[in-house]
């Protein structure tokens, strides 16, 4: 899956939107770092990770020393923020435009996909997963997996998951034994090689079509995931994978959206609360084809129920979400649309009163300088604040990292 075509388009149509009114709350919301394009990268279509120290890290589709993207670090430091390319993608046999951004492990190390590059028989590579080494101040890329086209899938652009025995788990929206997407395990060896298992092939049918941009969540050692397409609907579904005897892995469905009024179309991950609801939104569907935000609950039986907790309208509220959703610590849900408010998407926030959710816009980006267009949702480190990222937007109009404060 790729927006980048879609973040030109809504460009476009910025001056026409612009005289749309938002509620902005009190909240503060402030650039921290714009990136310039070249070298410096552009098109920040990522999630963000935040180490212990308060580093952030992402990617970038584009830009750095070759064009193919990058891999950036920030660092606070008392005179701000400073930005350092960790790793810049030829778009060769390394991969190339890297979406969503990376996934730390306990020593620092960092894990992604690029969609293009690496080696099969797709035109411009079918892409990769990586890691990203550190070693004192050096950073040291090895392709850890070049898919290719075949069974394996192709196009990986989801954000990985890591589990405690340091295996890595991501989603491919195409190709696979059916060629709609595939689940996949990464199992490292103490020789530094890598083993892939298939251990789902999206079918296009009841399971599901296309392995949503989202990252998948660990809950003990189940997997929670969506798909973008199909479904018993056509609209997509949410998922669980859990680990069998043997190697092999139990696909279950959770639930099939049904689409508009119900939600439908989800690209983002999914997010769980203390009692183990889940939480997501989706890019279309909803009471008004916008998108929305839902939440799915474990029943007694076994089986999920889901509630559509809120139904993007377009204008001031925003529309069109595509990022995943962020508690505060009272309980509050954050996240974040592609469009609507000024124009260019809105952080917004749902409160739970008395069992309805109610919605407010607490900030609508407005282009340059301000953020453009946030295609993912946000982060929150120890502090409570909050980082996410905008493909476009900043000083420069090449995207924007951003900080939140509720």
């Amino acid at each position: 899956m790729k927006l980048l075509n879609l973040g030109l388009k809504h460009l476009a149509t910025l001056a026409a939107c612009a005289a749309s009114l938002a509620t902005v709350s009190a909240a503060s919301t402030t650039v921290i770092y714009s990136f310039a394009g070249d070298e410096d990268g552009e098109y920040a279509d990522t999630d963000l990770v935040v180490d212990s120290s308060g580093n952030i890290y992402g990617t970038t589709v584009l830009g750095g020393e070759h064009g193919s993207g990058s891999v950036f670090q920030l660092t606070p430091t008392t005179n701000g923020w400073v930005h350092n390319v960790l790793y810049s993608f030829t778009g060769g046999a390394d991969g190339g435009e890297p979406y969503k951004g990376v996934t730390l492990d306990a020593q620092g190390n960092l894990y992604g996909t690029a969609v293009t590059g690496g080696s099969g028989s797709c035109e411009g590579g079918c892409g990769v997963t990586y890691e990203l080494k550190k070693s004192g101040t050096t950073w040291t890329q090895t392709v850890i997996h070049a898919f290719t086209g075949g069974d394996d899938g192709s196009g990986p652009g989801a954000r990985v998951t890591l589990d405690q025995r340091g295996n890595v788990y991501g989603m491919t929206p195409t190709a696979g034994a059916f060629g709609f997407g595939t689940i996949y395990q990464l199992r490292p060896s103490g020789s530094g090689q890598w083993t892939l298992q298939v251990i789902h092939a999206f079918t296009g049918g009841d399971d599901g079509a296309g392995g949503s941009a989202g990252q998948m969540l660990l809950l003990g050692r189940r997997l929670f995931g969506v798909a973008t397409a199909g479904g018993a609907f056509g609209s997509g579904t949410a998922f669980s994978l859990s680990p069998k005897a043997g190697g092999e892995w139990s696909f279950k469905i959770l639930y099939s959206f049904k689409g508009d009024p119900d939600a439908g179309f989800p690209y983002s991950g999914l997010m769980a609360d203390a009692s183990g609801n889940l939480y997501g939104t989706t890019y279309y569907d909803g009471a008004n084809d916008l998108g929305s935000v839902y939440e799915l609950s474990p029943q007694a039986q076994g089986e999920w129920k889901e509630t559509v907790l809120y139904s993007f309208a377009g204008g001031k509220d925003g529309n069109s979400p595509i990022g995943n959703i962020v508690f505060d610590t009272a309980g509050n849900l954050y996240g974040t649309t592609s469009e609507g408010g000024l124009g260019t998407g809105t952080i917004f926030k749902l409160a739970n009163s008395n069992g309805v959710w109610l919605e407010s816009v607490v900030h609508s980006f407005r282009g340059p300088p301000d953020g453009a267009f946030a295609y993912n949702g946000m982060v929150v480190n120890s502090a409570a604040n909050f980082y996410g990222a905008t493909v476009h937007g900043g000083s420069a109009d090449e995207g924007a990292i951003y900080k939140f404060q509720p």
